[in-house]
């Protein structure tokens, strides 16, 4: 198979709050991700060909700020606006028993989408991700400020420095222990450094981000009683292995496996680790 065919051909649906573009490769059970903030679902790319032989890998791009199509001007991009574009997708391509697997900024969608849209969802996957009092990290704190009071104009400021691959390099730095190559960066980065409605996008939903929306769903998360796999790197400095183990003990069916050598984005750190988690979670009665 060629890289593009084990990827997947890009698909267009027309949504409510505008077109989301994704992809869908293979056949079998569905497994639904969901990348974070400034990425794309290129972020699953050496995760999904180690799936979509037995199962149905279904990979959108959300209006996160890696996102190719902006939304419909107005279009509104809370978290739980968010979350309402993932159970409208899956609704659109009429996606059932669904595995959900998020990561980053992905993984509070998740959680907003389990508790207030679980009707499709089977089983739930979070890697390290945003929860509870952290949305965001400490950490990520400054550009969520930046976000929330320089608006348009501090998303032009950052994509100006962002243009720039040592900007890129230390700016993925923060959440990959993995060197990324060029084309993966401009993949992640460039909508958000060339487009302005892309970037309009990014701003509205980062300066809405509150961890009144993750704490809310924390509340409700003893009442999903499907199963959950915590899949959480060692190595993160970003998202502390404390938020794992109380994600851990709030789910009713809950497993926490920890991965060594990899920090906030799994997905690039230990792809094969990831997907072999995730075949034999999804596979499972």
């Amino acid at each position: 198979m060629t890289e593009s065919q084990k990827a997947g051909e890009y698909r267009t649906v027309q949504l409510g709050q505008g077109t989301i573009r994704y992809r869908d490769i293979g056949a079998g059970p569905t497994i639904l991700f969901v990348h974070g903030v400034l990425v794309n679902g290129t972020l699953w790319r050496d995760v999904v060909p180690h799936l979509s032989g037995r199962f149905r890998c279904v990979v959108p791009d959300l209006p996160l700020g890696g996102h190719q199509i902006a939304m419909a001007a107005g279009t509104d991009l809370t978290p739980r606006v968010v979350a309402e574009i993932v159970a409208a997708f899956m609704v659109a391509l009429d996606l059932r028993d669904v595995t959900l697997v998020g990561n980053d900024t992905g993984g509070a969608i998740c959680q907003i989408v389990i508790t207030a849209h679980p009707k499709r969802i089977a089983r739930l996957v979070l890697t390290n991700c945003d929860a509870y009092e952290a949305f965001f990290p400490m950490l990520l704190r400054p550009i969520h400020v930046g976000f929330r009071f320089g608006g348009d104009r501090f998303a032009g400021m950052l994509a100006w420095a962002l243009k720039h691959l040592p900007a890129q390099r230390a700016f993925l730095k923060i959440v990959a222990k993995r060197r990324l190559d060029d084309a993966t960066l401009d993949a992640y980065l460039s909508p958000f450094v060339r487009d302005a409605h892309v970037r309009r996008d990014a701003t509205r939903f980062l300066a809405s981000v509150s961890n009144r929306y993750t704490i809310e769903a924390a509340k409700r998360c003893p009442s999903f009683t499907r199963p959950v796999l915590i899949v959480w790197g060692e190595d993160d400095f970003v998202f502390s292995a404390k938020l794992a183990r109380r994600l851990h003990g709030d789910f009713p069916d809950a497993r926490l496996e920890f991965l060594a050598d990899s920090r906030a984005f799994v997905p690039v750190d230990r792809p094969d680790a990831l997907a072999s988690h995730l075949a034999a979670f999804a596979a499972a009665p």
